[in-house]
């Protein structure tokens, strides 16, 4: 039936088709993994652990050698992020001076969901791009990259007082299991064989569990609106991170990889405006704006990301 052959006829397809269909399964019937539990329902769930083997199997192939290459090209890519979201949040302020639009076609745009949408960078995607199109090494530069996850940068650019501390453990539970894998693949060249013929595979299980977690029912509330803010997410922290990587001697497959918005960032809106309250009457809009971007951005990244690596040359081949 020629059924992978067709699945990759479409940019990304691997990550974006079960995506897809896990989104029209949560958005159709909510219940489905609850009703029936165990497995499918883990499966529908199951994202997190599910990434988190891929983590294990994917820093198997990576050298240690390579790590330095590791920590520069992440710490390229999370500066360039977080810097594109703080710009944006200056320039926002300036033409929203009172940080929100409350009439006209651009109500309920925000800066709070400008920069929540900006600063996290969807990890599950950006791990299966690098994966298909990338090197192994950029793979790894997510390790770095995964700082970015939750509200703390948003709150810090948008200056909210008293959150200067990072939960270090949540940082380390982040690289823990891609560090495990690289010392594994070093210690055994045969472990690391083994390992790796699993990273291809696990890409379209966990993209159907990361699509049912999310909702199609939020570009409709999110409205035009949203779908334009999350191709303006993908096309302006795109350019921004695409040079990022070419300056910092990528071929810009690991920049336009990162330009998408994390779903647990859809959360970030609701967390500030638990600190500060003066975020309260924004925080339900920018939470479905963000959401929104969410969704776009995980259409479009794949897309963009595959047209890049067709014109530039890069084949389809995992951790190439």
């Amino acid at each position: 039936m020629k059924i992978k052959q067709s699945i990759e006829k479409v940019p990304g397809g691997m990550m974006i088709i079960p995506l897809f269909l896990g989104a029209v399964l949560n958005t159709l019937l909510p219940e489905f993994g609850k009703t029936f539990g165990s497995f499918t329902g883990a499966l529908m769930t199951g994202a997190m652990p599910i990434l988190a083997v891929f983590y294990v199997c994917m820093g198997s192939t990576i050298d240690l050698k390579s790590t330095p290459y590791i920590l520069r090209k992440g710490g390229v890519l999370l500066g360039a992020k977080i810097l594109t979201g703080a710009v944006l949040a200056i320039i926002a302020s300036k033409l929203m001076p009172s940080g929100y639009v409350d009439a006209g076609f651009f109500a309920g745009l925000s800066v709070l969901a400008i920069v929540a949408a900006i600063n996290d960078t969807n990890g599950g995607l950006y791990m299966a791009l690098m994966g298909q199109f990338g090197k192994k090494e950029d793979v790894g530069a997510y390790s770095v990259m995964s700082l970015e996850s939750g509200p703390f940068f948003t709150m810090a650019t948008l200056g909210i007082a008293g959150l200067a501390a990072f939960p270090w453990q949540t940082f380390v539970g982040a690289i823990l299991p891609l560090v495990i894998g690289m010392i594994l693949g070093n210690l055994d060249r045969e472990l690391r064989d083994y390992l790796s013929r699993a990273v291809p595979v696990l890409i379209p299980f966990f993209a159907f569990a990361l699509g049912c977690g999310l909702n199609l029912g939020n570009i409709v509330k999110g409205g035009m609106l949203g779908i334009l803010m999350g191709v303006a997410v993908v096309a302006i922290s795109g350019t921004v991170l695409l040079l990022a990587d070419k300056l910092s001697g990528g071929n810009g497959i690991a920049g336009l990889s990162a330009a998408s918005t994390a779903g647990n960032a859809a959360a970030v809106p609701a967390a500030i405006a638990a600190v500060d309250t003066s975020y309260a009457s924004v925080a339900p809009t920018a939470t479905v704006l963000v959401a929104t971007c969410v969704i776009v951005t995980a259409v479009l990244v794949p897309v963009v990301t595959a047209w890049w690596a067709k014109r530039i040359g890069v084949g389809g081949n995992p951790a190439a």
